[in-house]
C-alpha cells in the first residue's frame, strides 16, 4: 500500500499540550488546539482567562513550560523575530503602530510595500504622509493589519481587534481578516471579547476558563448559544458591559474613541 505522504501532511496552527506562563505557575495548562489552513478560530473568554498568553506563547514571547507548537507541520522554536519571519503574524490590543513615522515609514519598516497595503484598505491612500499617532483609531489598526497580512504570514495572531471602535469599523476590519485568510490559506486565532463578531467573521469558537479550552462549537452556534457561553465562560450579558465600561473608551462619531 502506498502512503501519499504530501496528503496526510498537518497544515495549518497545531498545538499539542501547551503549558505558559509568565512566573512558576502556568496561565494555561494542557492547551490543545488546531487550526486549518484558511481558516479562523475566534477565543473567548474572561480576563485572565489565558487568551492572550496563549497568542504571546505561540508568537514566543512567553516562555513555554511543555508542549509543541507546529505550523504547517514544522515545529515552532527560537526567538520571535524568528517567528515572525513569515510564519507568525502578530496585531496586540491597542494600536501597534510606530507613532513618530509616517503610514508609509511604518510600512517601509513593516517591509511591506505601499501599493500591498492599499489593495487591502485604499483608506490609507490620504494619509501615507501622516504620522502613526495622528490616525484615528480605525486607520492605525488598518495599518497594525496591512503590515501583518501582506507579509504573507502562515498564521495571524489577533488580538482584541474591535478595542475602542465602533461597529461599521469593526465589521470592514473583519471582513478583511476572513477574505485574506480565505484566499491565502491563513490560519488565523482571533481573540474577541464580542460574540456578534466572533459568530460574523470565524469558523470555530473556543472558550477557554482558567487556562484551558472549556468549550469549542461552531461559530454558527455562537447566537443560539450566547446566554449558555456568556453565563458560564464569560459572566452574564450585564457584567460584561459593566466590565467593558471600565476597559473600552467610549466611542466617537467617526469611529474611535477619544
Amino acid at each position: 500500500m502506498t502512503i501519499n505522504v504530501a496528503s496526510t501532511r498537518v497544515t495549518g496552527l497545531d498545538i499539542r499540550g501547551l503549558s505558559a506562563g509568565y512566573g512558576a505557575a502556568p496561565v494555561i495548562s494542557d492547551l490543545n488546539l488546531h487550526v486549518d489552513a484558511g481558516e479562523v478560530v475566534a477565543m473567548l473568554g474572561r480576563n485572565g482567562a489565558g487568551k492572550t498568553t496563549t497568542l504571546m506563547a505561540i508568537g514566543g514571547f512567553v516562555k513555554r513550560s511543555a508542549g509543541d507548537i507546529t505550523i504547517d507541520g514544522n515545529a515552532m522554536g527560537g526567538p520571535p523575530h524568528r517567528r515572525m519571519r513569515g510564519l507568525v503574524g502578530l496585531v496586540l490590543e491597542g494600536r501597534s503602530v510606530f507613532p513618530p513615522l509616517t503610514t508609509a515609514q511604518n510600512l517601509k519598516v513593516g517591509g511591506v510595500a505601499v501599493a500591498d497595503a492599499l489593495q487591502l484598505f485604499p483608506e490609507l491612500e490620504a494619509r501615507l504622509n501622516v504620522r502613526g499617532g495622528n490616525l484615528s483609531g480605525g486607520e492605525q489598526q488598518m495599518l497594525s493589519l496591512a503590515r501583518a497580512m501582506c507579509r504573507r504570514p502562515r498564521v495571524l495572531l489577533l488580538d482584541e481587534l474591535s478595542f475602542g471602535l465602533a461597529p461599521v469599523i469593526c465589521e470592514r476590519l473583519f471582513s478583511s481578516v476572513r477574505q485574506f485568510a480565505a484566499d491565502h490559506d491563513i490560519a488565523v486565532v482571533l481573540v474577541e471579547q464580542h460574540l456578534h463578531y466572533a459568530a460574523q467573521v470565524a469558523d470555530r469558537a473556543v472558550v477557554m476558563s482558567q487556562g484551558r479550552i472549556a468549550l469549542e462549537l461552531p461559530s454558527s452556534e455562537l447566537a443560539s448559544r450566547a446566554g449558555e457561553v456568556e453565563q458560564l465562560y464569560l459572566g452574564t450579558a450585564e457584567a460584561l458591559g459593566e466590565e467593558d465600561s471600565h476597559r473600552r473608551a467610549p466611542v466617537t462619531a467617526n469611529g474611535d474613541g477619544p
